[in-house]
């Protein structure tokens, strides 16, 4: 089934009073198996008409399960249809069930509002042309106003004239894009400017030192249908970051892969790592090298302070060659590959300890 067919056929054949048992109901639960092609592998996809009684907007969502893995709190990526079925808008939306039971409703959907004008306007204005600041979904009160207080970003489409299959594919793709640079932007704020974001972080992070919480995602082979044909997928990128964050351990570090978005961070001898991850994807070595640095240097800049910047390291799946690693080198950025026999690196990252001395 087509994204355009799904939108097309929720939209003509929901009905809320049918409840949750109801064909529609039935074919936004199996949301995953319509949208996996087109959503990165580690994220989680959810579609829901509601508990109990059906919603008066029906969603399909997207966590990253770094950031959240509902839709009551954290950010996340949506469509959102409206109540009377005549729209769906692919929202960068924020979870309010957790505000609303510590501020309650009046000053939760206040609290959305502000930061989701405050995350938007951190945006380059030329990233976001094109997309909405405010979504209608019919106003009522509750949820779907709730939905529209969080808006942060987004596309709003008009079910009977919808772009063509791959507008809607693109547009996925560069929301998709949007949340992962919303994130940062996000914690740049509420470290930047007092009060701003309010955004309830997890019940059960404390006062712990997140640093000290080493944790990767899953790196086990998982199947993915697609149309008709069953594909085995393999998690290179989750299998590259556990195994260096073990060897990192054995070296003497301490590591971390629970501050998102960062793929790890690693402290030693009082010196902290930031360390992205890279599979190097059909001998494409330039452009695992190129998103390197740059991630690199966004992370750096918007997540540290200026007089307190990180030590910075490329982790690549596959040597990268000596020009690759003097590029880096030149860039002050560390470099570390896997070998038959364990880790290899540039002369900056041996002599730091990221990787092992020659024998």
């Amino acid at each position: 089934m087509t994204l355009r067919e799904y939108f097309h056929k929720v939209a003509s054949t929901y009905d809320r009073t049918a409840g949750t048992g109801s064909p529609a109901a039935k074919l936004l639960r199996s949301a995953p198996s319509v949208f996996e092609p087109y959503i990165p592998a580690s994220y989680l996809i959810k579609g829901s008409a509601g508990n109990g009684a059906g919603a008066f907007c029906p969603w399909v969502s997207f966590f990253d399960p770094d950031e959240t893995t509902t839709a009551t709190r954290g950010m996340y990526l949506v469509y959102l249809f409206a109540e009377d079925m005549k729209t769906v808008s692919l929202s960068l939306n924020q979870g309010v069930t957790e505000l609303r039971e510590t501020f309650g409703a009046r000053e939760a959907e206040k609290r959305l509002r502000s930061e989701a004008a405050a995350i938007r306007e951190a945006f380059p204005h030329d990233v976001t042309e094109g997309l909405e600041d405010i979504i209608d979904l019919g106003g009522r009160a509750g949820l779907p106003r709730a939905y529209e207080a969080g808006n942060i970003l987004a596309r709003v489409y008009e079910v009977d004239s919808l772009p063509t299959e791959e507008a809607l594919k693109i547009d996925l793709r560069r929301m998709i894009q949007h949340y992962q640079d919303a994130l940062v932007l996000r914690e740049d704020l509420r470290g930047t400017t007092r009060d701003l974001i309010t955004t309830i972080k997890s019940k059960d992070e404390g006062e712990q030192d997140l640093l000290l919480y080493f944790a990767p995602k899953s790196d086990d082979e998982y199947i993915q249908k697609i149309t008709d044909r069953v594909l085995k997928k393999s998690r290179k990128h989750e299998t590259l970051v556990k195994r260096y964050g073990t060897f990192l351990a054995e070296a003497g570090f301490t590591a971390g892969t629970n501050v998102h978005p960062r793929d790890l961070v690693a402290r030693r001898d009082g010196d902290d790592w930031l360390i992205e991850a890279k599979v190097v994807r059909r001998g494409n070595v330039s452009h695992a090298v190129r998103e390197a640095i740059g991630q690199l240097a966004t992370y750096a800049f918007l997540l540290y302070p200026a007089d307190a910047q990180p030590l910075r390291m490329a982790l690549f799946n596959e040597a990268i060659g000596d020009v690759y690693v003097r590029l880096l080198n030149h860039q002050g950025i560390a470099s570390v590959w896997p070998t038959e026999d364990g880790w290899a690196g540039s002369s900056r990252a041996v002599s730091a300890g990221l990787a092992p001395k020659e024998a």
